[in-house]
């Protein structure tokens, strides 16, 4: 099984392909979380990346899809991509990408969710600076004040989690990333969920296209 979920920032695409990837066993790939790390470590890539992602800008293509390519070489068989491709290149890039190592996309999931709706979740997200769990400060509070449940870290807004660098994503999405719907709707591949419902709602939905699909 191999699946790419589409969706706004703020769907909680994230939040839905990290609880996939663990009911069925599978790698999550998320191409944020692989370059916040890099810019965590101050790598070339990181270095290169982090004046993009502050300003809410798309990352290049091309050293994007380098560290996607570098990450699938890692023989995973079964695999979830979280919030790639964004744009058109990076699909047609990772088409080639796959072509090379003998792999195919099962199915390509986009959780529909307002804008509107979209600018209130991430107002209110909240993410441990320690292991990254997600938290609401309306929807999923944490036990204690600004503390993980898990780890005890620090709870913390992302800066691109701001209303006005929010509002500059959104532009973006639909600019460059919402088109690739067409991309793989063309392809037989595309499978439209509600994510304006409750989380285990929405994940419900997933998992039963999929256990019809895969």
């Amino acid at each position: 099984m191999r699946l790419i979920f589409l969706g706004a920032p703020g769907s909680g695409k994230g939040t839905q392909a990290k609880r996939l990837a663990k009911k069925y066993g599978c790698e999550h790939i998320s191409s944020g979380d692989l370059l916040r790390q890099a810019i965590r470590d101050r790598t070339p890539l990181g270095l290169k990346a982090q004046h993009f992602m502050n300003a809410g800008e798309l990352v290049p293509d091309d050293v994007v899809l380098g560290m996607i390519k570098e990450e699938l070489t890692k023989t995973y068989r079964c695999f979830i991509f979280d919030g790639f491709p964004r744009t058109g290149a990076q699909a047609e890039g990772l088409d080639k990408i796959l072509d090379e190592l003998g792999m195919r996309i099962s199915m390509v999931i986009s959780l529909e969710v307002s804008d509107a709706l979209i600018i209130e979740r991430l107002a209110f997200r909240r993410l441990c600076s320690k292991c990254g769990h997600e938290y609401n400060l309306k929807t999923r509070l944490p036990k204690s004040e600004n503390i993980c449940d898990f780890c005890n870290g620090e709870l913390q807004q992302r800066h691109d989690d701001d209303a006005d660098i929010v509002k500059n994503r959104l532009l973006v999405y639909h600019e460059k990333t919402k088109p690739i719907e067409d991309f793989y709707r063309s392809r037989g591949l595309l499978v439209e969920i509600d994510g304006s419902k409750n989380i285990d709602d929405v994940f419900d939905a997933i998992t039963k296209v999929v256990d019809n699909g895969k």
